[in-house]
């Protein structure tokens, strides 16, 4: 069952590119600096990355604005798919253990719920211009989806028991 999209302008659609675009920079800059917390070098790295690939997004975004008056959209009337932003990394699916296997997983889901978001627009969307943006960015997100994978098997499954840790941190009370 698909959600009923309803973005009436190109400007309303860019609005809520950036507005996803941005919250996955901050998403895997948060990621990131939980990983340096928890001592895991490696996967703060890539999210580090991964918050670097977000703001040229963003940055990206902005110039095709520039001189264009975004609408504002308070964001309860976002119209996502979940009701979350589509390509912010589910902060709830990660772990302190986690690996840089884990961090591209969690970003290839993103990834994909974003493509879903943008074939979802540019299917319901009339002929026109918000249609071909929406396409264009469908076609964007695909991409990402294929070079996230690519990067993926490259890096191993993580070993069974990954996750155990015989001394966890504990909450300070």
């Amino acid at each position: 069952m698909s959600t009923q999209i309803d973005i009436e302008s190109v400007a309303g659609l860019l609005a809520h590119v950036k507005a996803m675009e941005t919250e996955a920079m901050e998403r895997y800059q948060d990621l990131a600096e939980q990983m340096e917390v928890h001592h895991n070098p490696e996967t703060a790295g890539l999210f580090r990355k991964m918050a670097e690939v977000e703001s040229l997004h963003v940055q990206k975004v902005l110039e095709r604005t520039e001189g264009m008056e975004l609408p504002h959209i308070p964001p309860w009337e976002y119209q996502w798919i979940d009701g979350q932003t589509p390509e912010a990394a589910a902060a709830e699916s990660t772990h302190y253990l986690m690996t840089p296997h884990h961090a591209l997983q969690l970003a290839l889901k993103a990834e994909k719920r974003a493509l879903d978001f943008f074939t979802q627009v540019a299917d319901q969307a009339e002929p026109g211009m918000i249609h071909d943006l929406a396409s264009e960015l469908r076609d964007e997100e695909a991409e990402h989806v294929d070079l996230i994978k690519a990067w993926l098997a490259k890096l191993p499954e993580p070993d069974e028991g990954w996750d155990e840790d015989p001394d966890p941190p504990m909450l300070q009370e």
